[in-house]
């Protein structure tokens, strides 16, 4: 069963350079999951196997705390359906990606 979420770590401080750095290094960590995921400029959209995209999500938090003791929120929308496969990133951007 294919999900996708959508998730934001947004770390709470106003030092630029250190919510880059957080949100880096958070992004990494998805991408060595090994699942599909694209990165926009407030969001990333992930997509996989349900239980495993929690599992990452649940993670985020401890990820971004590796690297610093700055609090982080995060926000996340979850589109999962039980007899069907969810539309995927694909299926919903790439006729924008050329504009």
């Amino acid at each position: 069963m294919i999900s996708s979420i959508a998730v934001q770590v947004l770390p709470m401080t106003t030092d630029t350079d250190e919510v880059i750095r957080i949100v880096d290094y958070v992004i990494a960590y998805i991408d060595k999951s090994g699942v599909n995921y694209q990165v926009g400029p407030f969001e990333s959209s992930l997509e996989g196997d349900y239980d495993q995209l929690m599992n990452i999500l649940k993670e985020l938090p401890k990820v971004a705390a590796q690297i610093s003791d700055i609090p982080v929120m995060v926000y996340s929308k979850i589109n999962m359906a039980t007899k069907s496969d969810v539309l995927t990133i694909a299926k919903k951007t790439d006729k924008y990606r050329d504009k």
